[in-house]
C-alpha cells in the first residue's frame, strides 16, 4: 500500500473531493459506520450460521453505501451512482419479520451476553444507533437531506436486535 500522506495534517477528502478536518461530523458519522461495520464483522467470522454471514455481509455492504452518501456533499450527491432507497429500508422490514417468525421475545429488559456472536451482533447495534444520533445532527445543521438513510439507520438498529435474539435461539 503506498501511503498518500494527505490526511498527515488532520484533514481528509470528501468524495467530491472537497478537503475537511477529520472531527468533520460527516467523516465523524461514517467512520462510526466503519466501527459498526468491523464490530459486525468479528461476528460474521465467529458465527458458523451461514444465514447469520450472510445477512452480516449484506449489511456491512449497505454501510460502505451509507458512508459513500454521507461523505458526499448535497449538492454532489446527483454524481453518485449508488445510495439507500425505500427498497434496502423495505429489505431490512421484510428481514426483521422473517427473523422475529424464528425468535421467542419474552417481555423483560434483555441483556446482552448470552453467546459472544450475539454480544457482537449487539455491540455492532449500539454503533449503529450512535451512527443515526450522529446522522440526526448532521440532518438538524442541514448537512444531510436522505431521510432513507435515517429510516435504514433505524430499522437497521432494530433488526441487528432481533437478529443477535435469533442467534442466541438458533445459532
Amino acid at each position: 500500500m503506498k501511503f498518500s500522506k494527505k490526511g498527515d495534517k488532520g484533514e481528509t477528502s470528501l468524495l467530491g473531493g472537497q478537503r475537511v478536518p477529520k472531527f468533520d461530523p460527516r467523516p465523524d458519522t461514517y467512520g462510526t459506520l466503519d466501527e459498526a461495520s468491523s464490530a459486525l464483522g468479528v461476528a460474521r467470522a465467529a458465527t458458523k450460521n451461514q444465514r447469520i454471514k450472510e445477512i452480516l455481509l449484506s449489511v456491512q455492504k449497505d454501510l460502505l453505501t451509507l458512508g459513500a452518501v454521507l461523505s458526499t456533499l448535497p449538492e454532489d450527491l446527483s454524481k453518485l451512482k449508488i445510495g439507500i432507497g425505500e427498497s434496502d429500508v423495505s429489505r431490512i422490514e421484510t428481514l426483521i419479520d422473517d427473523l422475529q417468525k424464528n425468535v421467542t421475545l419474552k417481555n423483560e429488559f434483555i441483556y446482552p451476553g448470552e453467546t459472544v456472536i450475539s454480544a457482537q451482533i449487539d455491540v455492532g447495534r449500539t454503533i449503529i444507533r450512535r451512527a443515526e444520533r450522529k446522522a440526526a445532527k448532521l440532518k438538524a445543521d442541514g448537512l444531510l437531506d436522505a431521510e432513507q438513510v435515517h429510516q435504514y439507520l433505524n430499522r437497521l438498529a432494530d433488526m441487528l436486535f432481533t437478529l443477535a435474539r435469533y442467534e442466541e435461539q438458533n445459532g
